[in-house]
């Protein structure tokens, strides 16, 4: 390990004091220790119990508004806001959705995908070029790979890399960014849907259809192969030893 890498695993794995006061208050907010309405308490009380100036508590106050889930109004104070008014695609709701409330994160992801997904591989098989195809093949050879490996090491990160490829190449730069914008929640849902026995075989067939697809410039089978493969991975999901508290019907 070279000296940068070093360095960047330290400011990993130790945050910074302002982001941990951030997921402190942002998880209590997704937790529900405080309700929608609520005031937080006082800056010099949060202060004391975190351990921190009032300065980085009024920092982390700001970065919570910027994400839609706290207002502060002159008399009223902070309170939080409803769940409606926050960035539910933001990186850090996204975290503290998974921490909080794992299966409802499930069903949202898989709604979502359901609605993009097929979309953008119709998209893909008009429009993909050369080095789209490029990614779409070389993320799937990883996949297979990782899926043949000893403890399949690095599969769901192969996973998101086929997926990522798959909106990019559907010309739509939304799209795109979507992707890179919900991959925590896509990584948790690969995570547990490739805990069913048999779900990373099973999983294969169905990207090397897409692929096909898209190559052929067939927009209707690779919108079905999507689908079909969404819908597969929904099954995996509730039958999945790693499903949280939830009943099957939860995952989608």
């Amino acid at each position: 390990m070279n000296g940068v890498q070093g360095r960047a695993e330290i400011v990993e794995h130790f945050p910074t004091t302002h982001q941990r006061v951030v997921d402190e208050l942002g998880r209590r907010v997704v937790g529900g220790v405080w309700n929608p309405g609520d005031p937080l308490p006082v800056e010099d009380a949060l202060a004391a119990e975190l351990g921190v100036s009032r300065g980085v508590v009024r920092e982390a106050v700001k970065a919570l508004m910027a994400k839609g889930m706290l207002r502060v109004r002159p008399r009223t104070g902070t309170r939080v806001l409803p769940p409606e008014h926050w960035n539910h695609l933001d990186r850090d709701v996204l975290r503290w959705k998974q921490d909080g409330d794992a299966a409802s994160l499930l069903r949202d992801t898989g709604e979502l995908r359901l609605i993009v997904e097929p979309k953008a591989a119709r998209l893909a098989a008009h429009r993909a070029g050369p080095d789209d195809l490029r990614v779409l093949h070389e993320s799937l050879a990883a996949m297979e790979a990782a899926a043949a490996a000893p403890g399949r090491s690095g599969y769901v990160e192969a996973d998101l890399a086929f997926h990522r490829a798959l909106l990019a190449a559907s010309g739509n730069r939304l799209l795109g960014s979507l992707g890179r914008a919900v991959e925590i929640a896509l990584e948790h849902s690969f995570l547990i849907s490739t805990q069913t026995p048999g779900a990373v075989e099973a999983s294969l067939p169905g990207h090397r259809a897409i692929v096909r697809a898209v190559e052929a410039r067939d927009p209707t089978a690779a919108a079905e192969a999507a689908l079909a493969l969404i819908e597969a991975a929904e099954r995996e999901i509730a039958q999945s030893p790693g499903m949280p508290n939830a009943t099957p019907g939860d995952a989608g």
